[in-house]
């Protein structure tokens, strides 16, 4: 007797929970949980990573990020306008600046502020390793910010750019009080994503060189762990940046609901005074 279509679905799920249990059992039967818990979650070594893990390795972290994407989201708005503007030439540097640095690893570009500016040039980016850190970093998310606030702009319906103009704004005005505030509120979930890949990426900064005073996070954890011979720094680590980014992640979900709520129900109020018209008209 064939099986019918619902049938077959039922089986390959009770098949896949099968194949998951079974996996999951021998994993619990043939790890050596003893050994795990002294290589990974020795206590010992957590309360001796304390509180200096949270005093500099979160801290620094912290300032990283927040110097990134403040530096990152205001290169990004002048090169969202660039992208946008009729000049040719603006649109062309942008273009090239935005998908150059969306190509090459963030890694080289670290070590091009870090090292190569100052050799070529002489000159050291402001404010030592948190400076440089924050500019190589920046320089990278400018990048994928900018295209993110370009997508924003142009989801601003241009009859509001319009309407400003009919009330005697200029070019200018227009976009910094109509269009950018809207186009903020659109973007407002990615770049909270975005914020959230730079406390992570800050991991990549222990290459330009740190003090015991500016070391982030994942530096923080090696070094402890190369005085241990212990893996445990690793998982306090891992453990810090959860309680840093879970609560940015359900922001970002929370707000992707709620910027989809708004658009259905924009295109809700639309559609009816759509309908209205055209009741009226007839």
């Amino acid at each position: 007797m064939a099986l019918t279509r619902r049938r077959r679905a039922s089986l390959q799920r009770a098949g896949l929970y099968a194949v998951m249990i079974i996996a999951g059992a021998m994993a619990l039967l043939l790890a050596d949980w003893a050994s795990i818990a002294r290589v990974f979650f020795n206590p010992q070594i957590m309360a001796d990573m304390m509180p200096e893990a949270i005093t500099v390795g979160v801290r620094n972290t912290i300032f990283y990020t927040v110097g990134a994407f403040t530096f990152g989201f205001v290169f990004a708005v002048i090169l969202a306008l660039m992208r946008l503007s009729p000049v040719g030439p603006y649109r062309w540097i942008a273009t090239g600046y935005i998908e150059f640095f969306r190509s090459i690893p963030a890694l080289i570009t670290i070590l091009v502020v870090a090292f190569g500016i100052p050799i070529a040039l002489g000159a050291r980016v402001p404010g030592g390793i948190l400076g440089t850190g924050s500019v190589g970093l920046g320089i990278v998310a400018a990048a994928y910010m900018a295209e993110t606030l370009r997508a924003g702009i142009e989801a601003v319906p241009l009859g509001q750019a319009e309407a400003a103009r009919s009330l005697g704004m200029s070019s200018g005005k227009a976009m910094m009080f109509i269009v950018l505030p809207q186009a903020f509120r659109i973007i407002i979930p990615p770049l909270t994503n975005e914020l959230v890949l730079l406390i992570k990426d800050t991991s990549l900064l222990f290459v330009i060189g740190t003090t015991p005073l500016t070391k982030e996070l994942t530096k923080f954890a090696r070094d402890f762990m190369a005085l241990t011979a212990n893996a445990t720094p690793l998982t306090v680590a891992a453990i810090l940046y959860l309680i840093i980014t879970l609560p940015l992640t359900f922001l970002v979900r929370r707000l992707e609901r709620s910027a989809g709520k708004g658009r259905r129900s924009a295109t809700d109020r639309e559609n009816r005074q759509e309908s209205k018209k055209a009741e009226a008209a007839t």
